[in-house]
């Protein structure tokens, strides 16, 4: 490969005292990552290096001011700030959600202007990151509100994708949020996701339930029988092949997952603590439906572990190669639809 047609990596460094950098450098420490892609990191040299100190690792960083200045080959840091900053490892602290934030916005912005192709998030804290700027659940609605498109959080392994039609809203918010108009559109993200993003010619989906037993036809709560299933049906009557409502603990109890390529959940827990109890340090979160692609390990900050070198890495690997993964299929599919129109 040539090195100016390397995928460049953006990736936002998130909070200074968890474990965002530790899993960043871990993962370059293999030089061999870097024939797959050209890594951008969007904070700090005082930062990165203070880190690197503390855990005792040896990454060569190459600074720049501007992702204009990349080199292919290196792992880039372009600085966006210069000032010192307080470190407390392991602690949530407003400097930490605040430089959390501009490094995020940093790599966005580059993301937005073609700058790099693709977003990979190290975590955030969402406290200590809440401000005028940011007041939003989680990275998910951030981007959503930043880039072009409608969003679908999916949890993802080799053998599982799991999507949240519902997402960080209050449990007690879930079944009046659940509108026949949002599964369609959740279902139809997926939907296309999983075409565009993952080469799924005919993608099978499966929709989970919302009450305990899909309602036992009423006994316990009506939404199944009188919102879900009906909006299934109508979805079905297009061609696309979407199936359920399922009961979340059989589903996932008798592996019926594995005869779906996505999964759709009612709500937050639904989703990620089965995905979590399967797939969990080896998962990957990636924001469908957007313009542009992003992906994110399936843990957070890390505060218990922060600065003691114990961070497992191979989530935010994953993360990594599947935004480069996502990135390839979507120019494959762009270029099979235009091949297609021509002729």
């Amino acid at each position: 490969m040539d090195k100016s047609d390397k995928i460049i990596v953006g990736i936002s460094i998130g909070d200074t005292n968890g474990i965002g950098i530790e899993v960043i450098l871990k993962t370059f420490e293999d030089k061999r990552m870097l024939d797959f892609c050209t890594p951008v990191l969007f904070g700090s040299n005082k930062v990165i290096s203070y880190h690197k100190k503390v855990l005792k690792l040896n990454n060569n960083i190459n600074g720049v001011a501007s992702v204009d200045k990349i080199i292919h080959g290196k792992i880039n840091l372009v600085n966006v700030w210069k000032e010192e900053i307080k470190f407390d490892l392991g602690k949530t602290t407003d400097i930490g959600g605040k430089y959390a934030l501009k490094s995020l916005q940093a790599a966005v912005n580059s993301l937005k202007e073609n700058k790099v192709d693709v977003l990979v998030t190290a975590p955030i804290n969402k406290d200590n990151i809440q401000s005028k700027e940011f007041d939003f659940p989680g990275h998910t609605e951030y981007l959503e509100e930043s880039l072009e498109g409608k969003s679908l959080m999916i949890l993802m392994s080799d053998d599982l994708r799991i999507g949240l039609i519902t997402g960080h809203i209050p449990l007690a918010q879930v079944s009046e949020t659940i509108t026949p108009d949002l599964i369609k559109e959740k279902v139809y993200i997926m939907h296309s996701c999983l075409k565009q993003d993952f080469n799924i010619n005919k993608p099978k989906i499966a929709v989970l339930g919302l009450n305990p037993h899909c309602g036992d036809h009423g006994v316990i709560g009506k939404e199944d029988d009188e919102i879900i299933r009906p909006t299934i049906k109508e979805i079905q009557e297009t061609g696309k092949l979407v199936f359920g409502p399922y009961a979340a603990d059989g589903f996932f109890g008798s592996k019926t997952y594995e005869q779906f390529d996505g999964v759709l959940a009612m709500y937050h827990d639904q989703g990620l603590a089965p995905f979590k109890a399967l797939s969990f340090g080896n998962g990957v979160n990636f924001t469908a439906g957007l313009s542009k692609i992003r992906t994110s390990p399936d843990h957070g900050t890390g505060f218990d572990i922060a600065g003691k070198n114990k961070a497992n890495h191979l989530s935010f690997q994953e993360a990594l190669f599947s935004a480069i993964n996502i990135h390839k299929n979507r120019i494959e599919y762009q270029n099979l639809i235009q091949n297609a129109l021509k002729v």
